[in-house]
């Protein structure tokens, strides 16, 4: 894959320290197809000195979810140690140093660096906390001119910020090839920093959590509510504050809030919710001390898998789910209706039970809305650089200045008053009503400056070939939308569809806009949007309520009309171009594979999963993976085995690499890319391609079917797994079903047209819709959140 890469700023790179961040560091150097070298201490006790790093590799191999887009990704880690192998560091030309962060240490090795590195290395640090003037304050200028900090977050390959410091004597030039580096090569989302305490996501981000702790304590709001709201509504993950701990580990954010008490200015905010002053600072220590550091160890905040949570006010076991409230179940509906739950949080409530959690909601974002305010200019001239922060390091849907435009700068200053903040400058000049706005068909973004807070409005500030399309969007004025889905037009007379649904789970109304743009294609069609996810799948609720009623027709209309779209989606005279990005399965599959070519992100995970939840793809899923393995194999029998055991084990592919292994990414045709707000450049930049050479549509596949004989084999197959404890009774069933679809009905092998493949997935679909089995499998995942065999 290195070859992809035009001009590459760095080549032979290394990374010292083989922790947590510096191997996953050093596994997305690999992701990108590059070879990386990865050093840590010697272990003399050991068969080989090198196993720290030797264990490293083993566990990115391991880990789960995958830290390598592929096991085979590993071939590019060289390991060693730095008592050996110092002086193969004579031919770097970036060196990573991610220890432990002592500055002693970290002192001491770039001395040892400074002596064999070449003159023009650059070495930068992983630090989170330790300024760069203290780190290299006893290196020489020629060295400082070649330093900077680039702090990835944790998982790397996953969260996409990094925040690029540079010191006051650092290279202009040499922050631009890190810039580029990381921006187009490794993925990443980059923030330039000041070299300031925290830098920014880590700064606002922690005071967010530790806000939301002490006034989930002060207004008396259980862990679960408080979770609820500070989650999905408002645009944040929905593990919430006491569910993030937990997942981060108890332990390990208590040293993230003590380090930044240390380094943080005496009269900044921080201090008033950190770990002296949290009214939850004696609760985490209890737990601390009681070995309930949180996921890893059977439990923090919550116990026994949820079904228990700590009483901030008694100290005890309380179990969760025991009170509902309105205004939790009006935000989830809203949201499953594809509308933003945000306002709703913080207007009156309508039932006075929720009273508190609405000024619960109202106290949390007036602190974090003064504390990032605060910020501006000293620390940051613009509001893009903390809301990029916040949406690519800590995965919020938008950033707290995003969300004040929202909710509207006048109710934004009377949540920071009875929040009993004061009011930052930048907000009480009342010379900015927005901190984003629409501008001639470009967005733009308010810049503050010490000698002057009116806002300098300029455009929002991205790399070459950076497209984010929610920033786009707000410039755009949909042709056709509704709460599922839209379709946009774009330059160069290209169209854009856009799900926007609660995990944009597909729906008739989706399906109204892909058959839409079908018809309205313009020069060509891009299947595209930059939620956290492309798409989970059909909406299984609507599903649900259609098996309850037992209206087969109903469902089989549903899957008629999803498959007239899709076939008239990749029957347009132009280019289809699928640009997903995260889960694009189910149903979401089942539209990206019916486009001419795909452009994925590097962290693309694509299958058909609906056996899992006892139903068959039914949106031309089975058809076009049966047609892929025909052309593999061109061998009907074995494309039928093996589509019928992929999809019947519910197999994906978590990375373009893996999913090219089971035909559902074709490396020949499809392509990737590492950095997903690049995806809308590339597919762009494809249809103007495809056409300058000539674009020949789409024809509806016929299928080679091979004869009815195979289904016994098949048969036989599921009997032994249940024999052997393998599988479960409407396992088979399921699998059964699957095979009608790639099996003839006849002796020998017979070819049928799409539609009839088309016909027989309705058809496996309906008759496991009508069985018990398969109504409980979906009842309890859509009601309790939980996978059941049977």
């Amino acid at each position: 894959m290195a070859s992809d890469f035009a001009d590459i700023p760095f080549s032979s790179i290394a990374v010292i320290g083989a922790g947590t961040m510096g191997s996953a560091i050093a596994g997305q150097i690999a992701n990108a197809g590059l070879d990386v070298l990865l050093l840590d201490m010697p272990d003399d006790d050991a068969e080989d000195v090198n196993r720290r790093s030797i264990d490293a590799v083993d566990r990115l191999k391991k880990s789960d979810p995958p830290a390598l887009f592929s096991k085979s990704c590993a071939d590019r880690i060289k390991t060693g140690n730095i008592r050996d192998d110092m002086a193969k560091l004579a031919d770097a030309d970036w060196i990573i140093e991610a220890v432990v962060e002592r500055l002693d240490i970290k002192k001491s090795l770039y001395r040892q660096l400074a002596e064999v590195i070449p003159s023009d290395a650059v070495v930068t640090s992983n630090t989170s906390t330790i300024p760069i003037r203290v780190l290299v304050e006893d290196m020489d200028i020629d060295f400082r001119r070649r330093f900077a900090i680039t702090h990835y977050f944790n998982p790397v390959r996953y969260m996409r910020l990094l925040e690029l410091v540079e010191g006051e004597d650092t290279d202009a030039d040499i922050m631009a090839r890190l810039k580029d580096m990381n921006d187009r090569v490794l993925g990443k989302g980059v923030v330039q920093c000041r070299d300031t305490p925290g830098f920014l996501g880590n700064r606002v981000g922690v005071y967010a959590l530790q806000v939301g702790l002490a006034e989930a304590h002060d207004q008396g709001i259980s862990l679960e509510h408080a979770d609820a709201v500070m989650g999905r509504p408002m645009g944040i993950p929905k593990t919430g504050v006491f569910g993030l701990y937990d997942l981060i580990g108890v332990d390990l954010m208590s040293d993230v809030v003590a380090t930044l008490a240390t380094i943080l200015p005496a009269d900044d905010a921080f201090h008033a919710v950190g770990q002296d002053h949290n009214p939850v600072a004696s609760t985490i220590a209890s737990m601390l001390a009681d070995g309930h550091k949180g996921d890893k160890s059977g439990g923090g905040f919550y116990r026994e898998d949820r079904a228990k949570m700590i009483d901030l006010a008694s100290g005890n076991l309380i179990n969760t789910g025991a009170n509902p409230s309105p205004l939790i179940d009006a935000a989830n509906a809203m949201m499953a209706a594809g509308d933003d739950a945000l306002v709703l949080m913080i207007s009156p409530a309508k039932d006075a039970a929720d009273a508190p959690l609405v000024q619960f909601a109202r106290r949390v974002l007036g602190k974090v809305f003064a504390y990032a305010a605060s910020l501006i200019p000293a620390v940051t001239t613009t509001p893009q650089d903390i809301d990029d922060a916040m949406k690519l390091g800590f995965n919020w849907q938008r950033g707290p200045f995003e969300m004040m435009d929202a909710i509207g700068h006048d109710t934004v200053r009377a949540m920071i008053a009875e929040a009993d903040m004061t009011i930052p400058p930048i907000l009480a000049a009342g010379d900015c009503d927005a901190f984003y706005r629409p501008q001639n068909g470009a967005l733009m973004v308010a810049a503050f400056h010490p000698d002057n807070l009116a806002p300098d409005m300029r455009p929002v500030n991205l790399p070459p070939r950076t497209i984010r399309f929610h920033m786009l969007r707000r410039c755009l004025a949909p042709l056709q939308r509704n709460k599922a889905a839209s379709l946009y037009a774009l330059d160069g007379d290209l169209r854009l569809i856009e799900f926007h649904s609660k995990a944009n789970a597909l729906t008739d109304e989706s399906m109204e806009i892909v058959a839409a743009a079908a018809k309205d294609h313009g020069r060509g069609i891009i299947v595209h949007n930059d939620a956290q996810h492309f798409s989970a799948g059909v909406d299984l609720t609507s599903v649900l309520a259609l098996i309850r009623q037992q209206d087969w027709t109903g469902i089989d209309a549903f899957l008629t009309r999803f498959q007239h779209a899709v076939a008239a989606m990749r029957d347009a005279p132009v280019p289809v171009i699928a640009a997903p990005s995260g889960l694009a399965i189910g149903g979401g599959f089942e539209v990206i594979v019916h486009a001419d070519e795909v452009i994925a992100h590097g962290n693309s995970v694509f299958g058909l999963v609906e056996a899992a939840v006892g139903v068959v793809p039914g949106g031309g899923g089975v058809k076009e993976t049966m047609r892929r393995w025909l052309d593999a194999t061109n061998d009907p029998e074995q494309a039928a085995w093996k589509t019928w055991m992929q999809i019947g084990y519910a197999r994906t592919g978590t990375s373009p690499a893996e999913s090219a292994k089971i035909q559902y990414f074709l490396p020949d045709r499809d392509s990737m890319e590492m950095n997903r707000d690049k995806l809308m450049a590339s597919a762009m930049e494809r249809i103007a391609a495809i056409h300058a050479a000539g674009y020949t549509p789409s024809v509806a596949p016929q299928i080679t079917l091979p004869g009815v004989g195979l289904r016994q084999k098949m048969s036989d197959f599921m009997d032994k797994g249940i024999a052997d404890g393998m599988f479960y009774p409407h396992d088979k069933t399921v699998a059964m079903a699957v095979a009608t679809i790639v099996v003839s009905d006849t002796e020998h092998a017979e070819t049928v047209s799409e539609q009839d493949m088309f016909a027989r997935e309705r058809r496996a679909f309906l008759a496991l819709a009508k069985t018990e089995e398969t109504l409980l499998r979906i009842a309890t995942l859509m009601e309790k959140g939980q996978s059941l065999r049977n």
